[in-house]
């Protein structure tokens, strides 16, 4: 028998506030040992990626001496190549670029500048800092703003059933839909975040403006959101991704430019479905909820993203690099400007308070609740609606 939980209404807003800050209260403020942490992780990022590509030099130069490699031995050193570039990608945007946009290593006394968010991956560091088909100040408005402070809510820019509703209410065989799911999630970076962020931060400039024109996708580059699109969306990570990069391999001849590129649209295609993996179930099943209407009050906040959010399995650092911390989602909705090392202390905490509250903390396997996810995207279930709200 399922259990019961307490119902929206019923729960105690002012009390789950203070509750969930004395939690925080008792964990501190961030400090040197949190921004150690963050090195740590980063410094994780960076060994997979130069093991990737590091291997594809080992590989072009082991086909030079031996005049070729067996099929088998060649591809599963590639495979094994772009695994290792791709976790580097997806770790450098979830493990290391996420939290310090969200300003969470700020406070830190004497962290260094380019660790803070006022310069992470501005101006010149833009490509150094993080290489992606996203731009840094895009995805903190989508991400940071309008994701965090409206979950759930009609202006929730992340909300999967809303954005899938072309695909739920087609005429398509449900068997094609999940097929569609699957080469979505593998070039979704690009098919959806990077126009989708560009897009959101053209219509808050709009809006700012007073102009109600309503900017929709246009990825036509004659056209002026098509033309940034490209300009500084696509072609620069494309320039330095696909050319740039297997252009460093000429000194193992054309055998290492070709298994260079080869690898590295391999590599993309993983980082896709990695990061897919594990940012789009976060929010998305039929057991999370939607609001019709703005939160009221910080009780409240704290409540709905509680509701709102469902975290993986949790514990080691291994574990949690994995999932680019976003394991913890209940735990960062709440606190979305703390370090990574926080949410690990602070779990046990808020899972103990939703014990108190009689609410529901949702915690599952990534793979379970990505097939919960794909249900959605397909329209065999629906998100759950809070009455009246």
């Amino acid at each position: 028998m399922a259990e019961e939980y307490a119902r929206y209404e019923d729960i105690d807003k002012e009390q789950l506030q203070k509750d969930i800050e004395d939690a925080k209260d008792k964990i501190g403020t961030p400090n040197q040992e949190d921004f150690e942490h963050l090195l740590k992780m980063e410094r994780w990022g960076r060994r997979f990626t130069f093991s990737g590509y590091l291997l594809i030099a080992l590989i072009s130069l082991a086909e030079i001496i031996l005049h070729g490699l067996p099929s088998i031995v060649f591809w599963s050193l590639a495979i094994l190549s772009a695994i290792f570039i791709s976790t580097g990608n997806v770790a450098r945007w979830a493990n290391v670029t996420h939290p310090i946009l969200h300003g969470a290593y700020d406070k830190v006394i004497n962290v260094p500048k380019k660790y803070t968010k006022k310069y992470y991956a501005k101006g010149s560091r833009r490509h150094l800092d993080w290489l992606d088909w996203i731009t840094p100040d895009a995805w903190s408005y989508e991400h940071n703003i309008m994701h965090h402070y409206h979950l759930g809510e009609v202006d929730d820019p992340d909300n999967v059933e809303r954005n899938m509703q072309w695909l739920i209410k087609s005429k398509t065989p449900m068997w094609l839909r999940t097929i569609f799911v699957y080469i979505f999630a593998g070039t979704w970076k690009y098919t959806y975040y990077a126009p989708n962020t560009l897009r959101i931060l053209k219509n808050k400039k709009l809006k700012e403006d007073n102009k109600m024109e309503i900017l929709d996708y246009e990825y036509d580059p004659r056209k002026p959101f098509g033309f940034e699109l490209w300009m500084e969306y696509y072609l620069p990570y494309f320039a330095i991704k696909f050319i740039v990069i297997p252009a460093l391999f000429i000194p193992f001849g054309m055998t290492g430019v070709i298994n260079a590129l080869i690898i590295v649209i391999i590599a993309e295609f993983f980082a896709n479905l990695h990061s897919f993996l594990v940012i789009v179930p976060n929010h998305s099943a039929e057991d999370i909820y939607m609001f019709n209407e703005p939160y009221d009050g910080k009780g409240e906040f704290y409540l709905r993203q509680i509701m709102g959010s469902v975290n993986y399995n949790t514990g080691s650092d291994w574990r949690d690099f994995a999932h680019g911390f976003l394991n913890y989602q209940v735990e960062h909705h709440i606190f979305p400007d703390m370090p990574l090392s926080f949410y690990q202390k602070t779990q046990p905490l808020i899972k103990e308070i939703c014990k108190k509250h009689n609410l529901e903390y949702r915690q599952e396997s990534v793979f379970k609740r990505m097939a919960m996810t794909i249900e959605l995207m397909t329209g065999k279930t629906k998100l759950l609606r809070v009455d009246g709200i």
